[in-house]
This record gives C-alpha cells, structure tokens and sequence, in this order.
C-alpha cells in the first residue's frame, strides 16, 4: 500500500502561512528545493484543496520556467508528470492536465486510493491535510522548519488531533532550516 505524505514548509512557530495568508518566507533556496524534487519524484498522486491547487498550477506549464534554474524546471517537470485530485465544491473544472476535482473529501476513498496506487500520495494544504489527519490516513508528516517566526496564520498541524510520530530522518540546510521525517505510529 502507497503511503500518505504531509509535506510543508513551515514557520518555527509552526504555521505554513503567516496571518495575511503569505508564505513568501518559507521560499526554499537551491539546496533545499533540490532535496524537494528529490522527495517528490515518488510521489504519483497530489491531494489538494482548491487555495493551493489554485496557487500550485502555475507549475503546469513547465516553458513558463524555461529561463529558471535546472531545479526549478525539474519541479515543474514533476509536478506535470503526476496525478492530481482537487477537493473543492466551488472549482467548476481543473485547469491542468491529470486533474479530476472531488466535491467531498471521502476519507474511504482516499483509502482506496493509497491501496491502489503504485506510488505514494501527497496531501497539500493544511486544511484537506487536518481532514486526513483526523482520519488517520497520513502516514508521514515532512515539515521543513524556516529559521522565522510568523505569531499567526494557518497551523501546520490542527490544533484537535494527539498523534505519536516516530522521527526517521532530520537533515540540516545551510540556510538555516531543518527538515524533519516522521512515520505516524498512532
């Protein structure tokens, strides 16, 4: 069975988003967006909300980054190749290629998804991501942890929810942020 992966890059006080919903001080540097890529190749399926379904399809057109550096156009390149699912009861259609939108999120479903998959999935957004989470289907948490604090803004994690991670992996970038790997073990 495929796993389930929450990954983001996050304040040290924990948020994704600051209060006025920017995350411009998160953006990963060569390093870190190169160790990015490299986790992303195994994922073949994003789960989305709309918001960042929404601010992530710019990648969809890889020419639109044939002038940035060769890890940039890898992540468009990968971001292209993978299957997208969109829950939104507002978007009318999708605005990229593999993309079907689910007006629901159907934790059974997204069940049957993981059994089914050849590779793992991502869940993006810490909003579909506390669904997921509060239904036990994310199986690692990714947070890569910027050496800034925000007071506010949208939580990484949800503030209902007790789990028991198990750390696998913590790795430190010249930059100053921390990416750490836990297996769920709730």
């Amino acid at each position: 069975m495929a796993k389930l992966i929450y990954s983001f890059i996050m304040s040290l006080d924990g948020y994704v988003a600051d209060r006025d919903g920017r995350f411009d001080w998160g953006e990963p540097d060569e390093e870190v967006h190169t160790f990015v890529n490299g986790l992303q190749r195994g994922i073949g399926t994003y789960l989305f909300g709309r918001r960042l379904y929404e601010v992530m399809v710019a990648w969809e057109d890889p020419s639109a980054f044939a002038q940035e550096p060769p890890y940039i156009q890898d992540f468009a390149e990968l971001w292209k190749a993978a299957d997208k699912v969109v829950f939104s009861r507002t978007l009318d259609r999708p605005s990229s290629e593999r993309t079907r939108i689910e007006r629901e999120f159907d934790a059974d479903a997204v069940r049957q998804l993981k059994a089914d998959a050849g590779q793992d999935l991502a869940v993006g957004g810490p909003e579909l991501a506390a669904s997921a989470i509060r239904t036990g289907l994310v199986d690692e948490f990714q947070m890569f942890i910027s050496p800034v604090a925000v007071g506010g803004g949208k939580k990484y994690l949800p503030d209902d929810v007790r789990l028991r991670l198990e750390l696998l992996e913590e790795r430190r970038f010249g930059n100053g942020v921390v990416f750490l790997r836990y297996a769920n073990r709730t």
